[in-house]
């Protein structure tokens, strides 16, 4: 049997998870639990299931602080409303990430991928994970935004160019410019790559957005919705980008 926990502090949503984990006659759910408090005690006191689903935010913290506090020898699957949180949880032993509502069939995919990172001995040491996990890193869908007292979900496909300005990153949209949470280093790390390239130390720009390609004295780009700042390429950079334009 798969050892097994829930991390959820919305009894709802905890139930919901439980019924359909049910349906997977290899797992065994061994515990729930609500908060940061009740998490740190428990894994300190328990040995560490194989498998862990966590929301990511909960009542008295991020679910983060648990494993940060008590580090974890188990694969961590995250369920969230919101995938800001995409780099830091693939940093602590994701090997999944499911935005919610959580779809049956995410589930069965999250759940299969982690039976093909189970060693034959059924144990892994953290640096084993650590190393499974870089094999499989997800790619950032959607971008949380605020606006004033508002939260806009923006999805990346809607994205031209991330931007940095007076050390705040930027993200462009037909409609407008929004600040974002990110840094361009951790944007590289989890946008897809086919579809978005690190132009120079300022810029990261989505092809799928891009006009015209000036190639005279420098490499220089035009992009359908862009900021003010002309969008120039790295000379260290103009190899890979034109690699990346072929690719």
């Amino acid at each position: 049997m798969i050892k097994t926990v829930i991390i959820e502090d919305e009894k709802p949503a905890s139930r919901k998870l439980e019924r359909m984990l049910s349906h997977f006659p290899e797992i065994e759910v061994v515990a729930k639990i609500e908060s940061v408090e009740e998490g740190v005690a428990w894994f300190s006191e328990n040995e560490h299931p194989q498998l862990i689903f966590s929301d990511i935010v909960l009542g008295d913290g991020l679910s983060f602080d648990i494993f940060e506090k008590v580090p974890t020898k188990g694969f961590i699957i995250y369920t969230t409303a919101f995938d800001q949180y995409t780099l830091k949880a693939f940093k602590l032993n994701s090997i999944d990430y499911l935005l919610k509502p959580i779809l049956e069939e995410d589930l069965s995919g999250a759940v299969e991928k982690f039976k093909s990172f189970i060693p034959f001995n059924n144990t892994a040491g953290s640096e084993d994970i650590k190393q499974l996990i870089r094999k499989e890193k997800s790619t950032l869908s959607r971008v949380l935004v605020k606006i004033g007292y508002n939260l806009k979900i923006v999805q990346t496909q809607e994205i031209s160019c991330f931007f940095s300005e007076n050390k705040i990153v930027y993200l462009q949209t037909e409609e407008r410019v929004y600040p974002s949470d990110f840094t361009l280093d951790e944007l590289e790390d989890i946008l897809e790559e086919k579809k978005f390239f690190r132009v120079n130390r300022q810029f990261i720009i989505n092809s799928d957005y891009i006009k015209n390609i000036h190639t005279s004295p420098y490499y220089k780009v035009d992009m359908e919705f862009q900021p003010s700042e002309e969008i120039t390429v790295s000379r260290d950079r103009v190899k890979d980008f034109k690699e990346w334009l072929l690719g």
